[in-house]
Parts: C-alpha cells; structure tokens; sequence
C-alpha cells in the first residue's frame, strides 16, 4: 500500500507550517470551530496558501450544522474563493429531517466545476448514508468521503467504516475514504490493517486545544505512526 493520505485541520497560517513541518499532506482549511469548522475568509486563505506548497481543501460552509443557510452567500464566497486561486474544497448539506439536500450540494458543487472536493462528516449525521453515496455517485469532483461511520465517531463507527471499504469500487463507493471525527491514535493499527489509506486529524495535534496552534511535533508523530 502506498503511503497513507494525512490531512490535518488548519485555522492559520502558523498552523498550515506546522502541519506542513510535521509531514501533513494535505490542510483542510476552516474558521470557528466553535461552530465545527466554517468557511474562512478569503484573506485568510490568501496567507495560508502564500506560507505552504500543499493541497488546501477548503471549507464551503457559513452556518453551524448541516443545511446550506443563506446558500447565495456561500455560492458568492466560493466564486470569491475561486478567483483567490482555491482548487479544492469540503461541503456537502442535509434537510433538516437528515436527508440529502441534492439541490444545494449540487449547486455548490457546481460553483466549484472542475475542483476536486470531499463530502464530510455530514454524512455520519444523515438519515441513509447508502442512500446519500447513490444519490451523489458520479457527480464530478467528489473524490473524498470524511467521516468516522457515526456521529458518535470513530469508537461508534467502526463496522460501519469497514462495510463501506469492503463496496470500495462499487457505484456510489468508488470515493476514498477519509477516516476522521473522534480518531486516535489507538484506532490507527487496526484501520491500515483493515486496508484504510486516509486519515483526518484536528485536535488530536493541538496541545493546547482548540485555542492554541497546531503543535509540529504532534504532526511528526502521527505522520510515523501512519507510516510505520
């Protein structure tokens, strides 16, 4: 197996070159995670991506919770976005009843035309996720599903994680798995037994918390154990 795909978490530029030090290949960039991870600002994009030479996926989400909100503006901030020189995002949007909203996940997805991007952790919190990958299967750029197989994570999720690889190719399961919310570094021997090449990493690096920076070290030593 190739070497595993590590993305981490990024609110800053001081954290994007600190995950960029410890041997992250991949950010994906967000702002308040307070209200678990929204759209930054262009600016701020615009300095992360000047401070790194990485893959940046950012985040299309203005509002906490998974429904598109005032889904203009968001449209507006990916265009915006798009103009900086972003080539990669995260979205993905449910009804309030936890289905699917296709009508807005296809709109943003096609603001973003040509970009590849990851539905995330929205699908642990809908109501059929194997409804949710036919609905999306084939719809163009979606490589990456993020998720822990619960919205309770990882601990939760497991079985589900490993039924979802096991289709891996089959319609609406050709997308990689991105294994992320709730992981630790416990769960990470048993994940590339079982096969899984992609790992998301937020807190877990950061010492301090949601309030402090990204820690290099703490990036190093996940980048070994994933290589080990």
């Amino acid at each position: 197996m190739s070497r595993p795909v590590f993305e981490v978490i990024a609110l800053t530029a001081q954290d994007a070159q600190a995950a960029a030090a410890g041997g992250a290949d991949r950010l994906e960039l967000v702002t308040d995670m307070a209200a678990d991870g929204l759209t930054p600002a262009v600016a701020a994009f615009a300095e992360i991506r000047a401070a790194v030479d990485l893959p940046l996926r950012v985040m299309l989400r203005l509002r906490d919770g998974f429904t598109p909100g005032d889904l203009d503006g968001l449209l507006a901030r990916a265009a915006a976005l798009r103009a900086e020189g972003a080539e990669e995002f995260v979205l993905g949007f449910l009804t309030a009843d936890g289905a699917l909203d296709l009508p807005a996940t296809l709109a943003v997805a096609e603001a973003v035309a040509g970009c590849r991007w990851t539905f995330h952790r929205a699908i642990d919190h809908s109501a059929d996720r194997a409804a949710l990958r036919d609905a999306l299967d084939g719809l163009p750029g979606l490589d990456t599903y993020l998720t822990s197989g619960s919205a309770a994570g990882v601990d939760r999720g497991l079985t589900v994680l490993e039924g979802e690889l096991a289709k891996a190719g089959d319609p609406g399961y050709r997308q990689q798995i991105l294994v992320g919310g709730g992981l630790r570094a416990d769960h990470v021997p048993g994940l590339l037994a079982a096969g899984f090449d992609a790992f998301h990493i937020g807190g877990a690096v950061r010492p301090d918390g949601w309030r402090g920076p990204v820690d290099a070290a703490a990036v190093a030593g996940w980048r070994t154990l994933l290589d080990a």
